[in-house]
């Protein structure tokens, strides 16, 4: 995900993907503690977006 799709978005939409994103990384979360993911890699890069979705909810909001 791009930091300049994000700041397309408007601050509802990016809410909205944030809490979808949290949830499907809690979803993962729960899987990896089952059994390992074949790709582990995908929950630093969901913190990631989360992250940076975080950001730019916080520069639209300045």
């Amino acid at each position: 995900m791009k930091i300049s799709e994000l700041r397309d978005m408007t601050v509802d939409e990016l809410q909205g993907k944030s809490i979808n994103l949290s949830e499907e990384l809690c979803k993962l979360k729960i899987q990896h503690g089952i059994r390992p993911l074949e790709n582990p890699a995908t929950l630093n890069s969901m913190r990631k977006n989360i992250a940076r979705i975080q950001t730019v909810i916080t520069e639209k909001q300045q």
